[in-house]
């Protein structure tokens, strides 16, 4: 019997679940090196995760990692990996790797329609709308073109938000872990240490990191009051890198211009919050990466995994598990 190749990959959600043909494509691509086996509930999941040699979908948690006694490849969905960094998976000889770099589309498009949305005032005319009000106070409403974009995390996602913020006639500075031998569409790049900067001198600063023991709470009180009264903070990595106590407060007492947030430090956000009423900021539930494209893009990623794994050469997006990305 040939070891299992286990799609983990179901929802209760029919929009967000795989297509056969995805799985057929899989299959195509595994030929008798593997059973391809597509589990449809966490039930069929747990009966053949003893078999599994390759996981395409993370459903891994401490309790489920035992039985998986001859695993040695997980390829995750997400870009963000941090639930998998539980101490069991993370001293296991288990390879993951990520989906980093499926998601720079509908996520630089996102950014980007929170940046024109709060520069255009259009939060206020759709509250006007709403009250049939024909309010045609300008006040406030400027133009990206010439304005300075901060992207910090410049990664595949960031890389994407700057070439398109280049096409409005923005400038852009990237914060980079490495910033050396950069060749990409950022006007300049940084490295983590003049990220206040970054903060005093943009008028737009885009958070997209990853949530590890270095970057929580890496956007903190001090870097948010670096910036300036007219500038706008946005966030579509993860809620955890920002101080959003700070956060408030600044938005609250004017010291920044406004935000717009994807992710949040408690999530779902809780209805008490005060993110919620406050008329400068633009809050959406953790969608910047949806698209119908989404699967396609994740089985394009796996499949090219695969080839590789079966052909004994490196695999794409491994994880520093040490690290956490």
């Amino acid at each position: 019997m040939p070891p299992v190749l286990l799609v983990a990959i179901f929802s209760r959600k029919p929009a967000w679940a795989l297509e056969s043909r995805h799985v057929d494509e899989i299959r195509r691509l595994a030929g008798e090196r593997f059973e391809v086996v597509q589990a449809r509930s966490k039930e069929e999941f747990a009966a053949r995760l003893p078999d599994a040699e390759v996981i395409f979908g993370f459903r891994m948690t401490s309790e489920t990692l035992p039985p998986a006694v001859n695993l040695k490849w997980i390829q995750a969905t997400s870009a963000g990996v941090e639930r998998a960094m539980f101490p069991e998976f993370v001293t296991s000889p288990v390879t993951l790797t990520s989906a980093s770099g499926i998601h720079g589309v509908q996520m630089s498009e996102h950014a980007l329609a929170m940046m024109l949305a709060l520069t255009r005032k259009l939060p206020h005319f759709i509250r006007r709308q709403a009250a049939r009000d024909w309010d045609k106070a300008g006040d406030g409403m400027d133009e990206l073109f010439e304005k300075t974009l901060g992207i910090v995390g410049l990664g595949s996602i960031g890389e994407a938000l700057a070439v398109r913020a280049k096409a409005l006639g923005m400038r852009v500075i990237g914060v980079k872990n490495s910033p050396l031998g950069y060749h990409g569409a950022a006007d300049e790049v940084v490295a983590p240490a003049a990220m206040e900067r970054v903060f005093r001198e943009s008028d737009f600063v885009v958070a997209l990191l990853p949530i590890t023991a270095a970057t929580e709470k890496l956007v903190s009180a001090e870097m948010i009051a670096a910036m300036k009264p007219t500038a706008f903070f946005l966030n579509l990595g993860r809620g955890g890198t920002v101080d959003e106590k700070a956060l408030v407060a600044a938005l609250a007492a004017g010291k920044i211009a406004g935000a717009g947030l994807d992710v949040f430090a408690e999530e779902p956000l809780p209805r008490g919050s005060k993110l919620w009423k406050m008329e400068n900021v633009i809050v959406t539930p953790h969608v910047a990466g949806q698209t119908p494209r989404y699967w396609e893009r994740a089985t394009k990623l796996f499949l090219e995994n695969l080839r590789r794994y079966i052909a004994g050469e490196e695999l794409l997006n491994v994880v520093d598990k040490e690290i956490g990305y």
